[in-house]
This record gives C-alpha cells, structure tokens and sequence, in this order.
C-alpha cells in the first residue's frame, strides 16, 4: 500500500489550514445557544469588524460564500430593479445570472477575460442615470478565474456619486488577501468567505452590511428565509445566530482571526504582495506566459498560459510527481491555462516548492533549461526577500 503523501493546496481555495485551526476544528462541540459560544460569537464579530476595517455589522452565515453574494442581493433589492454587474470571469457571470434569477433588471459592463473592468464605463452608465432607477451595483473585486483584480476603490467612489445604487461585491479571494477597508472606501455590501484568507476549511461565509444597505432592506421584496439577513442582525445583537452554526467551523475561525490579528493587516498584505511579484516574475523568467496584464495582478491567484502544451496534462504531472495541487482553466479557458493559488496560509517555502516543482517539469520536457529554471529561483529569491 503507497504511503499517503502530503498534498500541497496551491490553489485560490480550499486553502491550507494551519496546525492551531485544525486543533480548534477537533475540539469537542458545545451548545450553540450556551454563554460559552456567545462569547465565541462576539469575539469573532469584533475581529471581523477589524478584518474588515468596518463599524458595519458583519454577519456569518453557514454556507458557502455564494450564499453571501445571493443574501447581499435578495435582502437589499426587489423584482424589476435594475442593477449593473461587471462581468470579466466565472465569478462575474455567475453574479449576473444569480440576478437574473430573481428578476432583476441586469446592465452588463463586459471584459474580456484577463483584463480588468473599466471603472469609467460605471462612471458613465451611473452619471447617465438622472432618474436613479439603478439601485445596485453588483462585481468581483479579484476575478479568481483569471487572476486579475479589479479597481474597487475607483469603482466604489463613482457608486457613493450616484448616492441611490449600493455596491455589491464579492471579495471572496481579496479580503484578508489585499487592504479592502470597507469604511474608507463606501462598501455597501462585501461578501467573502472561510476556505480563502481566513485560512479554515470551507462552510462559513460573511457579509458586511451598511446602513444603507440596512436601509434598502427595509423595502426588499425579493423571497428569502434561511438567508434573510434581518434574522442574523436581530440575532447577533445577542451574540447568537438565528440558526444551528457550523459550531466547529467558529472554533476554528476564531482561532484564525487571532492569527490574522497578531500578524497585523499591513504584514499580511505585505506577504501576499510579494508572493504574487514572485510567482509572476519567475515564471517570466521560465517564458512562461502571465493570462493577466501586470497592473492588475491579483494577489491572490497567478494564471500562467501553457501555449501548445495541454495545462491539463501539466497540472496533472505535477500533481503526480510532486503532490501540488494547482487550479485549471474554467470554461473556454480549460486545459489553456493553469492558475497557481498564493493565497491565505502561504509562505515563502511554499512559493519556491512550487516554483521548483514547475521548473523541473519544464526541465524535464526541454521547454527550460537549467540555468533558466535556477535564474527564475533567483528572480523569485529577489522578491521574496
């Protein structure tokens, strides 16, 4: 029988766990309604305000962060209203077909893959609006798909301009990845969720939510129940959850956020920035093909184009060899790319394991040499010190 080799998660998520969550996952469960868990949930919630940069209530919904964006846009908006998504990746059109679901009225802003959305096609659309029928804007802040992140914060200036639409956005791969300071920049509504920076396994997703967006709920005559996000902010003023919580999964996220905090904001910023300047600058250096345009790099997933090499075929290769799991292409982009996940519990071991183990790969096919594969460990060296 093989021994059970150690999998290494480069990918944009599930992300790897550290030892002292793992250890908070095991503990044994407690009652969701006890003192005990309400002091759990209000030492989460502090550290998520401070997560987010955010006097604004964050809410936490057992589901995926799917369940987040669907909530931010059922509890806000109502049938007929009409919304803009921006649309450059899987995740961009999966918002627009999530609205289109419950009727809402959609203006599509299109990119194409690989580049980023242009903040003055939202200026002009908004300025346009003088009878302020657009009531939401709706977009990914880093596109996980294709590895580019958008301009939030220019975007996010022309919406507060407009004064009616709320922003909606999906900072799934960027909070806790790259600064999104909900407060400064006027964020109505930002979901993310636990298997990406905040390092603990997938099941728990967050919603921050504005007064204004509290405002907006109040005239929302979209369905929900499980998801109605009144229930979770009535609830939390008691340090509860209106439903049975993934008990465990808070365990751990506390436990994650304590982590996060000593760390600093600054620091974790910091340590994403580089990893993403090293990945991206050695592979250039093994004439490999970045899917992205270097000014909106994403500092949470680097696509790589493989060219007439199948990615597919590569991914698993290295999977095989070297226990690394990396992201494909999705859709048209599938077997075309391959994206290299640097997100959340990363370090720099971990970026010059992956870097080597493409490298030799590539050696071993003849597409490298092997002063090229030590000069993108140089390149890569370079940043990361």
């Amino acid at each position: 029988m093989a021994i059970q080799q150690k999998l290494s998660l480069m990918i944009p998520g599930p992300t790897p766990v550290p030892e002292k969550v793992l250890h908070a996952l095991s503990k044994h469960p407690i009652g969701h309604r006890s003192k005990e868990f309400q002091a759990l949930v209000e030492s989460t919630t502090k550290n998520l305000q401070w997560l987010h940069q955010t006097q604004n209530d964050v809410l936490t919904i057992t589901g995926s962060g799917t369940a987040a964006m669907e909530a931010g846009i059922i509890n806000t908006l109502s049938k007929g209203d009409k919304v803009i998504c921006g649309e450059n990746g899987k995740f961009g059109e999966r918002w627009v077909k999530v609205a289109e679901e419950f009727g809402l009225e959609v203006i599509k802003i299109n990119s194409q893959w690989g580049t980023p959305l242009n903040p003055e096609k939202f200026k002009e659309l908004l300025e346009q609006d003088k009878q302020k029928e657009i009531k939401a804007v709706i977009l990914t802040h880093s596109e996980t798909s294709t590895g580019v992140i958008n301009d939030l914060k220019t975007i996010s200036s022309y919406i507060s301009e407009h004064k009616t639409a709320l922003s909606i956005v999906d900072c799934v791969t960027s909070l806790g990845a790259c600064n999104v300071p909900v407060d400064e920049w006027n964020l109505d509504i930002v979901a993310s969720g636990s298997q990406k920076g905040y390092m603990i396994p997938p099941g728990l997703s967050f919603i921050s939510m504005s007064q204004k967006a509290w405002e907006a709920a109040e005239n929302s005559n979209l369905p929900k129940f499980y998801l109605n996000l009144k229930s979770y902010r009535k609830s939390l003023r008691s340090n509860s959850n209106p439903y049975t919580p993934a008990v465990n999964l808070v365990f751990a996220l506390d436990e994650s956020l304590k982590m996060m905090r000593e760390e600093g904001l600054e620091n974790i910023f910091l340590r994403h920035t580089k990893h993403k300047l090293a990945i991206s600058n050695a592979a250039k250096a093994l004439n490999l093909e970045l899917f992205a345009s270097e000014k909106c790099l994403s500092p949470s997933i680097t696509a790589i184009k493989t060219g007439e090499m199948d990615a597919e075929i590569f991914r698993k290769t290295i999977k095989n060899k070297f226990d690394i799991l990396l992201a494909g292409g999705q859709d048209h982009l599938k077997g075309k790319i391959f994206r290299i996940g640097h997100l959340g519990y990363i370090n720099d071991r971990d970026i010059i394991t992956v870097l080597t183990a493409i490298s030799n790969i590539l050696l071993g096919m003849g597409k490298v040499t092997a002063q090229q594969a030590g000069e993108a460990l140089l390149v890569a060296n370079k940043y990361l010190e």
